[in-house]
This record gives structure tokens, C-alpha cells and sequence, in this order.
């Protein structure tokens, strides 16, 4: 029995490092990830599992055949730390949210954890499926050095909006009032001539 618990902890204790020793993730938040045409669509970019962040700048791809900006907010996971300073990007070139970045701005330490860098709204424009995909991807820590994370990109489908067809219920309803109708008819009396 003594053994089984050694084992137990050890596996244990590998399991916590391995944890601790993972990459930071970087990724894109799309909701359900899909949506009809002509709607409007929130994307959060995220941060999970970061340790001493200070400041970050990416560049945000999409496609510009069937999302068209709407704007952007920052989120409020780096602020948690103090203030900050940071733009949400130029967003003159379709298709593309060229330089997003983000810092603190004084000397304190970064911050640890998960949650929202930036949400952006998105109006769909077209039926299809949009690649949204990251680039220029830097993370700072409070002593300015590089953090390694993991990248993950998304894609998002658009879908058709369905053409106005009745509900079978609603063809029964107007079968049996044109029935009702017809039988009225025959029961009512004929004028002598």
C-alpha cells in the first residue's frame, strides 16, 4: 500500500509541473462560432495561464469577404495590475487590425492569470467561412524579456439567412379555414327561382 501512495504522489507532482511548465495561450474567442449573415458578432482575444505580463502587441487577420469592423474595446485583464497604456490598433487596411498593443506604465510587477486582452465587433457580411489568425505576436514580463506562449487561431462560419418558408402548421390552419368555408357553402340554402 505504501508504494500505491508514492505513486499517487509522484504522479501527482508531475502533473502540477507540467501545468505550470505550460505555455501561455493566446487565442480567439468567437462565441458559438458561427452566425447568419448580417449579424452582429463579438471576438474576445484572450490570455490563459500567463505569468508576469507587462505588455503585449499583436496584429488581428480576418477576412474581409465576410466580417467588416464594427470597433473594438480594450479589455480589462492588464489593467487589473495598474494603469495602462495602449491603442487597439489601425484598422485602415480591410481584413487586417495592424499593431494592437498594450502596456503598463509604471514600475510594478505584471500580471498573472487569465482573461481578456481586446474584444472586437464584427458585422457579417457574407456566407462563408473566415479565417481569423494572429501575427507580430509579442508578450513582455516586467523585465521586458520575451514571453513564450501558444498561438491559437479560429475560424468563424457565416451562414445564410433562411428564406421565409411556412411552417406546416400554418398551411393546416389555412387548409382547414378554406375547408370550413367550402362546407358553409354547400349547407347554405338555395333562393327559389
Amino acid at each position: 500500500m505504501k508504494n500505491v501512495w508514492k505513486k499517487f504522489v509522484a504522479a501527482a507532482l508531475l502533473c502540477v509541473g507540467a501545468h505550470a511548465g505550460a505555455a501561455p495561450i493566446l487565442s480567439i474567442d468567437t462565441g458559438s462560432g458561427s452566425a447568419q449573415l448580417g449579424a452582429t458578432v463579438d471576438f474576445t482575444i484572450g490570455i490563459a495561464d500567463v505569468a508576469d505580463l507587462y505588455g503585449y502587441q499583436f496584429t488581428l487577420n480576418y477576412d474581409a469577404r465576410y466580417l467588416r469592423l464594427l470597433g473594438g474595446a480594450e479589455g480589462g485583464f492588464l489593467a487589473t495590475g495598474g494603469n495602462t497604456y495602449g491603442d487597439l490598433g489601425d484598422a485602415s487596411q480591410a481584413g487586417t487590425i495592424s499593431y494592437v498593443f498594450n502596456s503598463l506604465i509604471s514600475a510594478v510587477p505584471g500580471v498573472s492569470g487569465s482573461g481578456a486582452l481586446a474584444t472586437f465587433s464584427f458585422e457579417t457580411i457574407g456566407v462563408g467561412s473566415a479565417a481569423l489568425s494572429f501575427a507580430d505576436v509579442i508578450f513582455l514580463d516586467s523585465d521586458l524579456e520575451d514571453i513564450a506562449l501558444g498561438v491559437q487561431d479560429a475560424q468563424f462560419t457565416v451562414l445564410d439567412v433562411p428564406s421565409e418558408v411556412p411552417e406546416p402548421a400554418s398551411i393546416l390552419l389555412i387548409g382547414a379555414g378554406l375547408a370550413g368555408v367550402a362546407a358553409l357553402r354547400r349547407r347554405r340554402p338555395v333562393a327559389p327561382a
